[in-house]
């Protein structure tokens, strides 16, 4: 689908998952979040939740791609620049209700003091109730290396279980076949 710009689908983001959309604003460099446990080619990392705020006042949450995770817990992980000035973003409309639940590893905006607060992307009241998967930028940092994955799209393991009940229901059918037979054998007797 074509690229559209996010004040036309933001009143509905329930019909519009997955829309490439347009908008343009700031990024608020001092709310991020680490959300764990992604992995890319094999390897740990997060993925990077920014702030944004668009022109005509709508704050909600970018996913600005995945990122390595340091050498170990205690070393940060290495963050993009994202420039702190206005930037027209792309991305795709996701629903707020794809990001998981709790709270999460937030950068923190004191960059000497070492600590990673919490923080929960579902706990600022003010957040739109979507979020956008950053896809590029007018600047070129704001493409992300790895940008969030689109989930696959297979059929799945569903024939090997349909096969697997096809075997079981085989499997109990013999199995009153071999009753059935044991039972008139011992009658005949």
């Amino acid at each position: 689908m074509p690229v559209v710009p996010l004040a036309k689908v933001e009143s509905k983001p329930e019909s519009h998952e997955w829309q490439t959309v347009s908008t343009e604003g700031r990024f608020d460099t001092k709310s991020q979040i680490l959300l764990r446990n992604r992995y890319s080619e094999g390897v740990y990392g997060f993925e990077l939740l920014t702030l944004f705020t668009s022109t005509d006042g709508k704050t909600f949450w970018v996913d600005c791609g995945w990122v390595k995770a340091g050498k170990d817990a205690l070393t940060r992980p290495v963050l993009p620049v994202i420039p702190s000035g206005s930037v027209s973003i792309t991305g795709r409309l996701r629903l707020d209700s794809s990001l998981p639940r709790g709270s999460f590893f937030a950068i923190p905006t004191n960059s000497s003091s070492g600590l990673i607060s919490k923080a929960n992307a579902q706990g600022a009241d003010s957040t739109e109730n979507f979020y956008l998967d950053l896809l590029s930028g007018t600047e070129k940092v704001l493409t992300p290396k790895v940008p969030a994955s689109l989930p696959e799209l297979s059929d799945g393991p569903h024939m090997a279980y349909a096969l697997q009940w096809l075997f079981f229901g085989g499997l109990v059918i013999y199995g009153r076949f071999l009753i059935r037979r044991d039972v008139l054998s011992s009658k005949e007797l």
